[in-house]
């Protein structure tokens, strides 16, 4: 897992140095809405507690900054689990297995990237917060069922990432892999996350420009 997270760092730095010789056009004053799927696989000790479930979904802005080849990216993820209670919590009278977790991680992070004609490679880093819904059981000796709650917390995360997206007529279609450090133990367990999403973007310019005007009241 350190050895991922070395790595994935490194990437990064050097996908950083080649977007410094880079000159982009297509990115240049933008702002692009992104949507994407694909997978969350715990990573070392996580495992002991969370499992992948299909799927995990993302959804955020690209923001060119004046300098096009740097950018801001706010984007709220969505992760899904499989959960074991390993722990068992005083508070229910029943040890839940094959459960559902979840996480909605809000992550801030600011990149760069390096345009090759139509093909993009774009590396990120950045802090966040999670919000962290994991299940619990009561046997409810009146209806005779299991009720299934949920307990929610929020902790601080931090995320990186790696990719490339390739532009076609009116839309990108990218890949990025990416690493979730989400600092909550769950079941006395670390959070690390490697992420893996398949997407589109498109350009939203027009439409946040009207937005500025409508709120700056030009």
């Amino acid at each position: 897992m350190k050895r991922l997270f070395l790595c994935l760092i490194c990437l990064c730095l050097g996908f950083a140095a080649m977007a410094q010789r880079g000159a982009d056009t297509i990115h240049y004053r933008k702002v692009y809405y992104f949507g994407g799927t694909g997978l969350s696989i715990p990573l070392g000790k996580t495992k002991n507690a969370l499992t992948t479930k299909f799927f995990t979904g993302s959804m955020g802005l690209d923001i060119s900054l004046k300098n096009p080849k740097y950018y801001l990216l706010p984007t709220l993820y969505m992760m899904s689990f499989g959960y074991d209670e390993i722990e068992k919590d005083p508070a229910y009278n029943r040890q839940l297995t094959n459960g559902r977790a979840t996480m909605y991680t809000l992550s801030l992070a600011g990149g760069i990237r390096r345009q090759m004609n139509r093909l993009n490679t774009y590396a990120y880093a950045g802090p966040g917060a999670a919000l962290n819904s994991e299940p619990r059981a009561n046997d409810n000796a009146q209806t005779q069922a299991v009720d299934i709650e949920y307990k929610y917390s929020i902790s601080p995360a931090f995320k990186l990432g790696i990719g490339s997206d390739y532009k076609f007529k009116g839309f990108f279609l990218g890949f990025e892999i990416g690493y979730m450090r989400n600092f909550k133990k769950i079941q006395g367990n670390p959070v690390h996350v490697m992420t893996m999403m398949v997407g589109l973007k498109s350009d939203i310019t027009k439409i946040s420009d009207k937005v500025v005007d409508v709120i700056s009241g030009n």
